[in-house]
């Protein structure tokens, strides 16, 4: 894939030369291998088929930000060094996106990492983690400061401008993201014509396929590639993705030119 240059957005220019994103986790909430299963993917010797809970971490402008924290987030940043965290932008909160909120704690170091989430998120983050808003903390609780954001408005991380795009997870309203013509689309059920216009043009879309049988709240992969050939991106990749969806390797097969499997630790170059 090759690196965006320069882009116009509202007015003033994006130096985008380095815009990296790395799969931190392509699994879907009970991660592959599954417990307990021996299926012929989570037996499976590849690598690419251990999947661990869905999330990514994007390099853009000198700034350092998250899509959602999964319960596996401790394990997803070992391998890098310690640094600042410029912004976690959460699409819901099921525990599989929000479970390794407290392993922000390192971090804090740098001072409050900034979450960005809408009215609802927030308030279930206070119930479920109230010591981390607790008007006096005891010491070692991840400082956070919450940044709240609405699906019909456009904010910034610095020059870096960020558009929320609105999902249904079922009947659950989420968050998608843009960022320059990079998409993030997880968890995906359907997504309103409205939204869509809010895509036109992306050159890297990722979306949530989690199986090829129908699923309640989750799209089919058969619903996913509907989706990548309206938005005729340059480059798809799928994620949230269960044991259900088939080996990697043969997965890559069938797909059309264009849309590959993503896995655990790729990182690419938008």
């Amino acid at each position: 894939m090759k690196a965006a240059h320069f882009r116009e957005c509202g007015g003033f220019f994006l130096t985008l030369n380095h815009m990296k994103v790395r799969f931190l986790g392509t699994g879907t909430s009970t991660g592959v291998p599954q417990i307990g299963c021996r299926c012929d993917v989570c037996s499976s010797t590849d690598p690419r088929d251990k999947r661990l809970r869905t999330s990514v971490r994007i390099e853009i402008d000198e700034k350092v930000i998250m899509i959602d924290c999964s319960p596996d987030f401790r394990q997803q940043m070992l391998p890098f060094p310690l640094e600042k965290i410029d912004a976690l932008l959460l699409t819901h909160e099921h525990y599989d996106h929000v479970g390794g909120i407290d392993d922000l704690r390192p971090f804090s170091i740098f001072g409050a990492v900034d979450i960005y989430m809408e009215k609802r998120r927030e308030m279930e983050l206070r119930e479920r983690l109230p010591y981390c808003f607790a008007e006096h903390k005891y010491g070692g609780v991840p400082d956070i400061a919450v940044r709240r954001i609405k699906a019909d408005e456009e904010f910034q991380i610095g020059k870096v401008r960020v558009t929320p795009i609105r999902i249904f997870h079922y009947k659950l309203p989420i968050l998608g993201y843009r960022i320059a013509n990079f998409v993030y689309l997880t968890d995906v059920k359907w997504v309103e014509e409205s939204e869509l216009k809010k895509l036109e043009g992306v050159d890297t879309l990722v979306i949530s396929a989690l199986r090829k049988k129908e699923h309640r709240s989750h799209q089919t992969l058969k619903q996913a590639l509907e989706i990548i050939d309206k938005l005729n991106p340059k480059a798809a990749y799928l994620t949230h993705m269960s044991h259900e969806i088939g080996r990697h390797a043969d997965l890559e097969k069938e797909l059309p030119p264009g849309v590959l499997p993503a896995y655990d630790g790729l990182e690419i170059l938008v």
